[in-house]
C-alpha cells in the first residue's frame, strides 16, 4: 500500500518501523550516544538507528532539533521520519540532519516493525508488504431501522461477523456499481434508491489495507432472501450495532452515514 501524506525534509529511505503512539520529545527522550529510546517507558531500550521512527508529533524544547542533528553524526540517527503532524522542531532538525520527513499519515494504518519505504519528494509512505482492496459497504435502510447480514463459513474473510452488504470492486468497475450488483446478487432486491455516498474509508487488517467505499439505500422490503454468503439477517436500531460481532470498520460506515451533514446525494438519474 501507498499512503500519501506531505513531504516536509526531502529525500528517500527505507527501514522497519519503530511506532510510538505518544508525542515524541528527541530531547530525553533518545540518548544520542547509543540511539537508544529512554521513553516512552513500554520503548526504552529500542534503538532508532537505521529505522523509520514514526510518532504523531514532536514536543518539548526547540534543542529537540540540534538532538536530531547529533544523532545523525554520532551515526544513531533513524533514516527517516512518519508523523501525523510535522512541528517545527522536528521538521527543523530532520532538514539540518537530512532526512526525509513525510506528515499528514494515518498511523492508525501502520504497525510496529512493518518495513517502510519513505519518500520525502513525493510525500510518500509505502509499506510493500501490506495489499490495498476496494471493496463497497452498503447499508440498507428502511424507516428507522438498517439491516445488517450475518457473514456465513464459506466466505474468505471475516466469516460469523455482521456486515453491511459488501463485495470487492472489480477491475475496470465503477464502486457504485459494483455496490448495486452485491445488492442485486446477495438479496435479489433491484429497486433500492441511492440517498447517500459516503467518503472512503481506510482500514487496516493484518497484511491488508481495505479501502472501503461506504454508500445508504432506502428499501421498500422488510423480509429479504440472503444469498450463500450469509447465514441471517437482522433489522435493528443503529445504537443496537455495538451488541454484535461486527467487521471492521462498519459502525464508522454507519456512523458516517447517518451523519446529518447535508451530503445527501441523490444518484439514482445516474446509477445506470
Amino acid at each position: 500500500m501507498i499512503l500519501k501524506g506531505r513531504g516536509v525534509s526531502r529525500g528517500r529511505a527505507e527501514g522497519n518501523l519503530i511506532l510510538i503512539h505518544s508525542p515524541f520529545s528527541f530531547l530525553g527522550g533518545v540518548d544520542t550516544k547509543t540511539g537508544s529510546l529512554l521513553a516512552p517507558e513500554e520503548l526504552k531500550g529500542r534503538q532508532i538507528a537505521g529505522r523509520v521512527l514514526v510518532f504523531p508529533v514532536g514536543k518539548g524544547s526547540t534543542v529537540g532539533s540540534y538532538t536530531i542533528l547529533e544523532l545523525k553524526r554520532a551515526g544513531n540517527s533513524p533514516v527517516a521520519i512518519v508523523n501525523e503532524k510535522a512541528e517545527p522542531i522536528v521538521a527543523t532538525g530532520a532538514v539540518m540532519a537530512g532526512l526525509p520527513l513525510v506528515d499528514k499519515i494515518d498511523l492508525s494504518l501502520l504497525r510496529d516493525g512493518d518495513y517502510a519505504l519513505v519518500d520525502g519528494n513525493e510525500g510518500t509512505v509505502e509499506i510493500p508488504g501490506v495489499a490495498e482492496k476496494h471493496v463497497v459497504s452498503c447499508v440498507l435502510k428502511k424507516g428507522n431501522r438498517i439491516l445488517i447480514l450475518k457473514r456465513s463459513e464459506k466466505v474468505g474473510t471475516f466469516r460469523g461477523h455482521w456486515a453491511g452488504v459488501s463485495g470487492f470492486v472489480e477491475k475496470g468497475e465503477m464502486p457504485l456499481e459494483t455496490a448495486f450488483k452485491e445488492i442485486l446478487e446477495e438479496l435479489g432486491i433491484n429497486n433500492a434508491k441511492l440517498v447517500k455516498t459516503g467518503t472512503p474509508l481506510m482500514i487496516r487488517s493484518g497484511d491488508i489495507l481495505w479501502t472501503i467505499h461506504p454508500y445508504l439505500f432506502d428499501v421498500d422490503e422488510s423480509r429479504v432472501t440472503t444469498d450463500w454468503e450469509h447465514t441471517e439477517y437482522r433489522w435493528i436500531l443503529p445504537s443496537e450495532l455495538a451488541s454484535y460481532e461486527i467487521v471492521p470498520g462498519l459502525d464508522k460506515v454507519i456512523s458516517s452515514l447517518l451523519a446529518s451533514d447535508g451530503n445527501v446525494k441523490s444518484q439514482n438519474a445516474s446509477k445506470r
